[in-house]
């Protein structure tokens, strides 16, 4: 398998397969394809073992199903673009190690890979809605790519050194960065409300990978320019994927 990242600002990611290779992604993810390449939709796969399997990666953040993209008998082509502006991570993930990335972070991996709940917490009624904040476990043996919004900073946290970070720019970290949810007192929410700023505490040893463009902001900035007449922004924000899915949850309420 060859992969290839085309583009900067949305970029693309186009996997080519040799026969008899494979690929898993969330439902919906695919952009296009060559002829030859065959898909099958299951709740059985991505580490989960049939319907309440699937259940469990679906609150965790991911798709109830998945597809998975082979190539029988010729080699071909997926290819799969980014939802918001941004970079698309390759990560290659090794037996007994896993990565905790944000829940609309998967795109794809191939066989092997296994994702499950690796966070979840309540932060009140704000953006995060009422699953609260959560992030995905990314194990198993494969390669997999996260999409993360903006610009990607890495840094490598040394043991007990510590970052603070709003939840939303929290992108991907290794299993073995030590999270937690912390709260500024004194320092007023907008998005969450109350007394108290909500932050990511990331302690180390190990990688971790911010993203710049937050949902929450990416709302913040497209809602004035969405027009408010005939029903109005619930049915314009339909196109607009995962920002379009926040800013329908803004206007619903």
């Amino acid at each position: 398998m060859r992969s290839h990242t085309i583009g900067n600002t949305l970029p693309v990611l186009e996997l080519a397969l040799d026969i008899g290779e494979g690929i898993i992604a969330e439902t919906g993810q695919l952009s296009w394809m060559s002829g030859g390449i065959e898909l099958r939709t299951t709740t059985s796969t991505a580490g989960s073992t049939g319907f309440l399997g699937a259940v469990g990666r679906a609150l965790s953040g991911g798709g109830l199903f998945m597809t998975e993209y082979t190539a029988p008998y010729q080699p071909g082509t997926v290819a799969f673009a980014a939802k918001i502006p941004g970079r698309l991570v390759e990560l290659r993930v090794q037996p007994g190690q896993s990565y905790l990335i944000h829940k609309h972070g998967f795109v794809c991996a191939t066989q092997g890979v296994q994702l499950g709940t690796g966070f979840q917490q309540s932060l009140g009624s704000g953006l995060f809605g009422g699953n609260g904040f959560l992030l995905q476990r990314l194990s198993g043996a494969c390669t997999a790519w996260v999409e993360l919004g903006g610009e990607v900073v890495e840094r490598v946290l040394g043991p007990g050194e510590q970052l603070r970070v709003h939840p939303g720019h929290v992108g991907l970290f290794e299993d073995r960065v030590h999270f937690g949810i912390t709260t500024l007192r004194g320092v007023r929410n907008i998005f969450f409300g109350g007394d108290g700023l909500f932050l990511a505490e990331l302690t180390g040893p190990g990688r971790v990978w911010l993203q710049t463009l937050t949902l929450p902001n990416l709302a913040h900035a497209l809602a004035p320019y969405l027009a408010r007449e005939s029903g109005g922004p619930v049915e314009q924000v339909e196109e607009l994927g995962v920002a379009g899915a926040v800013l329908k949850g803004l206007f619903s309420r």
